[in-house]
């Protein structure tokens, strides 16, 4: 009687009021807001945040009190992590394609609601499926009609409104709770009023009660383990934002352990549990059948298997009717999962975007790139005052370039510190020896991942010794992840790093563990460790700098995150370029202008504007790391105006970018243009090298291309760190005497040759054709 009155009372569930829905409703601020600030791709903020509510979405929809309500719920859960997909890839998807397929994900779930609605009988619940439908088909109508306004501001509010829609259908659903899990098992069963059944469910809860502390230790005892394998793996140095990292590695390793749970492992037992119901319901009747002592044996057995049947359907509905209990069996169930990930992701052959230790640079890229300009202005202002522009404030004069011919070496994205960086040592070692060659010159991401000083030693000193030639270098994206101060205690003057390190502190409020005696100890380091190496740096006082010689001018110009420059470094270009008039001027930039075949200024208006300053100044050779291989573009000339070519010049030592050789667009964004490795050789080493468990994904990329996505965001998992290499630097030979500036190409055996790239036309006659050494001449006025 008592189980039936129960069950009876709560049949319908209870009304779902918990902090849940304000929290996703918060949620969805945060996504409106998200275009808001500085973002180098404000869009995967969106796509993160959607991903959240998605999430909790499932979550709470399986706790829904009747089947077709947690139907409703889980789908439009699943609709909206897909959403959340397609929003995070949105740098790889044509903008029309990506307002398309999300008009497609709101009607979709419209239609799945209006279903809903038409068969749930008339009341509350079905007009509330109702106004779903209507709201849902309403978004997709506006995407659709006002596909031409601002991408990333309409995805936003879709996106928001999405989740406002979400945190209503919690505020009004009515829910399981987790106590309901024993009831609800013996309900399905047809046992709610038996007594011995009763009993066992009773017996079944308290043994999981008590056995609840053992699994929080087992746990607790795991993730301590865990922080400590990520904290001697990482080797971070001692500071908040040190610690931080292994412990943004152990909460994802955490996250995948509850995705493979819930992902993975319930619904795998659900399918199990319900295709042999009808054996449990089988072996209820025989447990239940009055006792026979000869068949006493058959009752133990019974029972006992009755008894794990019970558990395991009481953690699945305790997980079901309960997040924190969901999180809790998640972390039990799937932490060993995540070990064996977390051990063996390095072997896999995939980028190191897929491991959680390198997940803490997704966390100080959303950090530094809404700081990195008024990082950069305060940095400036307290090395030059008021004073940026002034000649020699950020100018470098390396011996021997002041007239006359000489070389340099351009090399970007250098420091991974892997076979994929050490591989092209010996090429640049054997360049940067000749006595022509003058400097080198590193024109993004210095080191990998996070840019800190612990690792310097094995990423940036250990393959550049032997190098002898000043080495002066801009920061890329992951340079900045540290604030800067790596970068700026090894390749700034002394003074210079302690000005500007300060000035970062005092921007930020002194809120930092940035001491005194830690700028000193950078400061230290970095001395310490170019006597023991002897590479000539610290020689610059800014992350950008000018060279000018007699006919020729360098200017090096951080970009920072986001594509920007600040006042600071604005007023310093105008008078570099200044005193450049008139001379054949090279620009190396922190990001291309084009890449991957694509016009990188579109949709980016300081991008742009920071182009067509180049350009009114006459800059005609402008070249940048960032992306990850060698490419050329050519504006061709007319009338009183000289070609300008652009060089991509990424591909120093980390992984390839194989996304420009598999998806080169139909039509390129400018006549001339080139790209190393070419298709074919990519596709021979992926061809070579792909296990069987690949072979889907590398056929899709293959024959579709990865649609609707691109190569580039796939090829990721094609990261194998083994020979053919396709890694290059560039050789930029000056010379005046013959009135001219050379630029040539090298890969891991020396020098490359046009059958290595793909390309339109020569850029110019070249004896030998396809067999002949590549390079791009640029004459001087």
């Amino acid at each position: 009687m008592r189980l039936s009155l129960r069950a009876l009372l709560k049949s319908d569930g209870r009304p779902a009021f918990s902090a849940l829905p304000a929290v996703v409703a918060a949620v969805g601020v945060l996504v409106l807001l998200a275009p808001l600030g500085a973002a180098e791709e404000p869009l995967t903020r969106v796509g993160v945040l959607l991903a959240v509510a998605g999430g909790l979405e499932v979550l709470h929809g399986v706790r829904r009190a009747t089947a077709t309500a947690m139907r409703r719920a889980v789908a439009s859960g699943v609709i909206t992590c897909l959403m959340a997909l397609l929003v995070i890839a949105a740098p790889f998807i044509a903008s029309t394609a990506l307002v398309l397929f999300l008009a497609i994900s709101f009607a979709a779930d419209a239609i799945g609601y209006a279903r809903a609605a038409r068969r749930t009988e008339p009341g509350a619940s079905r007009r509330l499926s109702a106004v779903a439908a209507l709201g849902d088909f309403a978004v997709a109508m506006v995407l659709l009609v006002t596909h031409r306004v601002s991408i990333t501001w309409l995805v936003a509010a879709g996106g928001a409104l999405r989740v406002f829609g979400i945190a209503w259908s919690m505020a009004t659903a009515r829910i399981h709770g987790a106590a309901d899990a024993g009831r609800t098992l013996v309900d399905d069963l047809g046992l709610g009023d038996n007594p011995v059944a009763a009993a066992m469910s009773d017996e079944v809860a308290h043994d999981e009660a008590a056995r609840a502390p053992i699994d929080r230790r087992w746990t607790i005892a795991f993730i301590v383990t865990l922080f400590a394998i990520h904290l001697a793996r990482m080797n971070p140095d001692r500071t908040l934002l040190g610690l931080l990292s292994p412990a943004i590695a152990v909460t994802g390793d955490m996250v995948l352990a509850v995705l493979f749970f819930l992902v993975v492992l319930v619904p795998t037992a659900v399918s199990i549990r319900s295709s042999t119901r009808w054996l449990e319901r089988m072996i209820w009747r025989q447990y239940l059948a009055p006792a026979d002592g000869a068949r006493e044996w058959r009752r133990w057995i019974a029972g006992k298997w009755l008894r794990y049947r019970l558990r395991m359907g009481m953690r699945l509905r305790e997980a079901r009717f309960s997040m924190p209990v969901a999180l809790r069996r998640g972390l039990v169930s799937g932490l060993p999962v995540a070990a064996i990930i977390a051990a063996t992701v390095p072997v896999w052959g995939m980028s190191w975007f897929f491991d959680t230790e390198n997940w803490a640079s997704g966390i100080w890229n959303s950090w530094a790139e809404a700081r990195t300009d008024l990082w950069r202005e305060a940095m400036v202002r307290a090395v030059a005052g008021n004073e940026s522009g002034a000649a020699s404030t950020f100018a470098v004069a390396p011996p021997g370039t002041a007239a006359g011919d000489f070389s340099f070496i351009v090399i970007g994205d250098t420091g991974e510190g892997d076979a994929s960086q050490n591989v092209l040592r010996d090429q640049l070692l054997q360049v940067a020896w000749r006595d022509e060659v003058r400097f080198v010159v590193i024109s993004s991401d210095v080191v990998y991942p996070n840019g800190a000083m612990t690792d310097y030693e094995a990423k940036f000193w250990l393959p550049f010794k032997g190098v002898r030639k000043p080495v002066y270098a801009i920061p890329g994206n992951h340079d900045w992840y540290d604030a800067l101060e790596a970068f700026a205690a090894t390749f700034f003057e002394a003074d210079a790093a302690r000005a500007t390190m300060h000035a970062r502190v005092n921007a930020d409020l002194r809120i930092t563990s940035s001491t005194d005696s830690r700028i000193s100890g950078l400061i230290a380091e970095a001395e310490r460790l170019r006597q023991e190496y002897e590479v000539p740096t610290g020689l610059q006082r800014g992350p950008f700098f000018e060279v000018q010689s007699e006919r020729f001018a360098l200017v090096a110009i951080d970009t920072g995150i986001v594509k920007k420059i600040d006042p600071a470094q604005q007023a310093w270009l105008e008078s570099a370029l200044d005193r450049a008039r008139g001379k054949l001027t090279m620009a190396i930039v922190g990001h291309p202008f084009y890449a991957g075949g694509h016009d990188e200024t579109v949709d980016n208006e300081e991008f742009a504007r920071l182009k067509r300053l180049l350009l009114d100044r006459g800059v005609t050779i402008m070249m940048a790391g960032d992306t990850h291989d060698f490419e050329y573009y050519a504006d061709p000339p007319s009338p009183g105006v000289p070609a300008v070519h652009y060089f991509v010049n990424g591909g120093g030592g980390a992984y390839l970018s194989f996304g420009t050789s598999l998806q080169w667009p139909a039509t390129a964004p400018t006549a001339a243009w080139a790209f190393y490795p070419d298709r074919q050789a990519v596709s021979r080493k992926l061809e070579a090298r792909t296990p069987w468990w690949k072979r889907p994904a590398w056929w899709w990329t293959n024959e579709f291309d990865a649609w609707p996505f691109s190569a580039e965001w796939l090829s990721a998992l094609f990261d194998y760190n083994v020979a053919p290499f396709f890694q290059s630097f560039v050789e930029v030979r000056v010379e005046p005497s013959a009135k001219r500036v050379r630029l040539l190409p090298y890969g891991i055996h020396g020098r490359l040759r046009w059958r290595d790239f793909s390309h339109s036309t020569l850029p110019q006659p070249a004896p030998g054709g396809e067999d002949a050494l590549a390079e791009w001449v640029v004459p001087m006025q």
